[in-house]
């Protein structure tokens, strides 16, 4: 009783089968394999894009500094 046979198994899909239908697994499954494929697309390309990917319009400019109010700080690591 512990174990399941391939019969288990073939009654198992045959249900899963009559309830969402053959089109729909097919597309859930095209769904999850385009998932997986972007997601190790994501990974191989790494974390953090390199500025010749980053499109000049989304480079941001330096705004002018306003002597009065800026604050100078040391940024630092914790240990």
């Amino acid at each position: 009783m512990g174990s399941f046979s391939i019969w288990h198994w073939l009654i198992v899909l045959l249900i899963v089968m009559m309830v969402f239908g053959t089109k729909k697994l097919k597309n859930m499954g095209s769904d999850l394999g385009e998932a997986v494929k972007g997601f190790k697309e994501g990974m191989k390309d790494g974390s953090t894009p390199s500025e010749a990917q980053v499109p000049t319009s989304q480079i941001a400019t330096a705004a002018p500094v306003d002597e009065k109010n800026t604050i100078d700080v040391q940024a630092r690591t914790k240990v």
